[in-house]
């Protein structure tokens, strides 16, 4: 080593450098003439940090360029005892370049590093000694990019006016150089940091789960802004089917009707019959509060809906189309005349003497009237209705079971079910009483129905005194049941599920003959004579309904 055993060399101040960062520029290659001739030359870079003697200008290096300067010096330095091949020899170089030691070809060459800056005469500069200096170079193998030393930190007055440390406290290598203050940590530094980033992480959490633990309760119990009262004005909201409460609740509020989508969705909740809330179209109010808008929608007065009644002619539906829909009276009887085909009807039902072609298939349900609804949309949602009802029932092969000779035949007797029978209970044996008086061998009525309820359809009225069997049977209409035998051309009315039940499985019974007395009691009866005496007990009944 240089100095093993022997006195520390001391070497001169480096010059100082702007705070900035900015390092002068290099100046020009020593083999410039004008560098070498000019004088002036010389003196500027005198003054921006040479050292005394210096026939070139020192520019301060970068760290690559330090270690370039110490291998051109020393290309055959040995480091640890051990030396390595540096890539070409000085007794290799060109002769113009004699005097400068040959770089590192990983390197380069620096073009100022013929001088000494000091030391003994014929020694190599000394680069470690000083503060700023680098560490020794690496062999080429094991060399890494040195990235430019941490800076100190700025000295408050007081520890600026403090002594200088004793000599050796100095972590240079060597122990000699710079005096000044350790850059030792003050103790207890890194445990603050890390108590202060554990109180940031728990704040953290604690803020969180805060914010959380309120979003679930508000989501649990807050009811959300909400308006007082029943609503005013009035408008149609459509409701989708499968849409969820939530998604309903956010519907009305775009519409007015609610301040907020919680506030119905806490409504409908709080009233036991929320759930069952249907999609469909609605009438409402605006700025209702979210409990009137649910005890509206769940009562049903606020459906914007048609329900078709079992029992309902095709008459009653149209005009109750027309009034739904605000149209002219006889508008949805006029489009369904003209596009009957057009509506989906089976191929089944037709009949050259049918009074109308949908009497029968504008099957009993509810019906939304949204916005766009119109006669032919209506109806087909009608018949497309009762299509599937009929598939699900299986009419066709349950026609031919009963002996029927089409399923329109089946759909007819259901019809008759729904008409004759007043009361649910009594559809399976009155059911039966028309398939006993369509025998062939019946000795009761001949093959004649007998049923009012087919000449009120004849003439398009609904009353109990229909007239004299007499004078009814001199009626000529294919609808005459006390004149035809056999079913009539079609059904008279909008079957039922229930009256469509019974005329697939009636009930089995030798009756020909019923009437029913009141609510709770219908009379059946095998003779005509049977059913005069019942007929008796009716007219009783009505005189006490009278009084």
């Amino acid at each position: 080593m240089p100095y093993a055993g022997g006195p520390q060399q001391q070497y001169p101040q480096e010059p100082q450098y702007p705070q900035d960062g900015q390092y002068p520029q290099h100046p020009p290659q020593y083999q410039d003439p004008q560098y070498q001739q000019d004088p002036q030359y010389q003196q500027q870079y005198a003054q921006q940090g040479q050292y005394p003697g210096q026939q070139q200008g020192y520019a301060p290096q970068q760290p690559h360029q330090a270690q370039q300067q110490l291998y051109q010096q020393q290309p055959q330095q040995a480091y640890d005892g051990q030396g390595w091949d540096t890539g070409q020899t000085q007794a290799q170089a060109p002769a113009q370049y004699a005097a400068v030691p040959q770089a590192d070809p990983y390197l380069g060459a620096d073009p100022y590093a013929q001088q000494p800056v000091g030391g003994y005469p014929g020694e190599a500069p000394d680069l470690y000694g000083t503060p700023e200096a680098y560490p020794p170079p690496q062999p080429p193998g094991r060399r890494h990019l040195v990235t430019e030393p941490e800076p100190e930190p700025e000295l408050s007055d007081e520890e600026a006016a403090a002594p200088p440390a004793e000599e050796g406290d100095s972590e240079t290598p060597g122990g000699g150089g710079r005096r000044g203050r350790s850059k030792d940590k003050k103790p207890g530094g890194r445990n603050g940091a890390a108590c202060l980033i554990a109180a940031v992480v728990i704040i953290g959490v604690l803020g969180g789960g805060g914010y959380y633990g309120l979003d679930y309760i508000k989501s649990k119990f807050s009811t959300g802004e909400d308006y007082a009262g029943e609503g005013e004005g009035s408008v149609t909201i459509d409701i989708p089917k499968g849409t969820g409460m939530g998604e309903m609740g956010r519907i009305l509020k775009a519409h007015g009707v609610v301040k907020s989508a919680d506030a119905f969705v806490a409504a409908a909740k709080a009233n036991p019959k929320g759930g069952a809330i249907q999609a469909g179209s609605y009438t409402m109010k605006q700025h209702m509060s979210g409990k009137a808008a649910v005890d509206l929608m769940v009562g049903g007065a606020g459906v914007n809906a048609l329900d078709v009644i079992p029992g309902w002619k095709t008459s009653q539906v149209y005009k109750a189309i027309d009034e739904r829909l605000k149209l002219k009276e006889g508008t949805t009887k006029d489009v369904a005349t003209k596009e009957a085909k057009n509506l989906g009807l089976p191929d089944w039902a037709a009949n050259k003497d049918l009074k109308d072609p949908l009497e029968g298939f504008l099957y009993p349900a509810r019906y939304d009237l949204s916005k766009d609804a119109t006669p032919q949309s209506m109806l087909k949602q009608m018949v497309a209705k009762s299509n599937e009802a009929y598939a699900s029932a299986d009419v066709k092969g349950q026609a031919s079971k009963l002996g029927l000779s089409s399923p329109l035949q089946l759909i007819t007797v259901a019809s008759l079910v729904q008409a004759e029978g007043k009361y649910q209970h009594d559809f399976d044996k009155i059911s039966r009483v028309v398939y006993n008086r369509l025998k062939p061998g019946n000795t009761e009525t001949y093959g004649l129905l007998d049923f009012d309820s087919t000449v009120n359809y004849m003439r398009g009225q609904s009353t109990l005194d229909v007239g004299s069997v007499n004078d009814l049977r001199k009626l000529d209409d294919p609808y005459n049941t006390y004149k035809i035998k056999g079913l009539p051309p079609g059904p008279i009315g909008s079957p039922g599920p229930d009256a469509l039940k019974s005329a697939i499985n009636p009930a089995t019974g030798p009756w020909y003959y019923f009437v029913s007395v009141n609510e709770n009691e219908t009379l059946f009866a095998v003779t005509n004579e049977e059913h005069n005496r019942n007929r008796q007990k009716y007219e009783e009944e009505r005189k006490k309904e009278g009084q």
